[in-house]
């Protein structure tokens, strides 16, 4: 309990000075409204095309959308090179990584929220008609996305090339991330709606979440310190 309580503050730190400056949301929000206004301007408004590709969409928009945010979230770190005063401050180093991922999880979210619905009003694509799963898999997705990313994001910090070996280093990582949740919203907005394979992918993106959840605990502090 005492770990989550300093990750909390970690994290509250993040999103207070997020609240203030506002730097890393609009610019996340502002690139996936953009990527959805592209979409609608450029796919064929047509119920059956739609629906095939909305799902992609979706996802294409959150990780690209969430690796600007990663970038921006650790630049400011190395800016005011307050990275290194976390890591030496009297918290267990695995706080730090969790209030960095919870933080980056909320903005994500943050993002989710803005895109899905933009997505659904252009395109009149049925996002909403099982909007629990698709809460739960956006949320899954996010907390995945955040927590692999927050590794290497803090990794690359003080690479040159950060910018660019993020994504390469990132994405192979998360490709069974964004398949489960696209095959879980294509599940959803099927036009026969398919909701067994929709839990079926929910549960796989439920214990890839664990797995690399426990794999970062367990490989952050090394790879920070090297």
């Amino acid at each position: 309990m005492s770990l989550l309580r300093q990750a909390a503050r970690v994290a509250w730190k993040d999103l207070r000075v997020e609240l203030r400056s506002k730097e890393i949301l609009y610019t996340m929000a502002f690139f996936g409204a953009l990527l959805v206004v592209v979409y609608a301007f450029a796919f064929p408004s047509d119920d059956r095309a739609v629906r095939g590709a909305v799902p992609g969409m979706l996802w294409v928009a959150i990780a690209f959308a969430g690796t600007v945010g990663l970038g921006r979230a650790f630049d400011r770190e190395r800016e005011n090179d307050t990275m290194r005063a976390l890591l030496l401050s009297p918290v267990p180093r695995l706080a730090v990584f969790l209030g960095k991922a919870f933080a980056m999880t909320v903005l994500v979210l943050g993002v989710a929220v803005i895109v899905t619905p933009l997505l659904a009003l252009f395109l009149n694509a049925p996002l909403f008609d099982y909007p629990g799963p698709l809460v739960l898999v956006i949320v899954l997705g996010a907390l995945g996305f955040s927590v692999v990313g927050s590794v290497f994001a803090a990794t690359l910090l003080k690479v040159r090339s950060r910018d660019v070996l993020l994504p390469v280093i990132l994405y192979p990582l998360l490709i069974p991330l964004f398949v489960a949740g696209t095959k879980t919203t294509a599940s959803l907005v099927a036009e026969i709606p398919n909701l067994e394979m929709a839990w079926y992918w929910i549960r796989f993106l439920g214990i890839y979440d664990a797995a690399f959840l426990v794999l970062s605990l367990w490989v952050f502090e090394s790879l920070v310190i090297e």
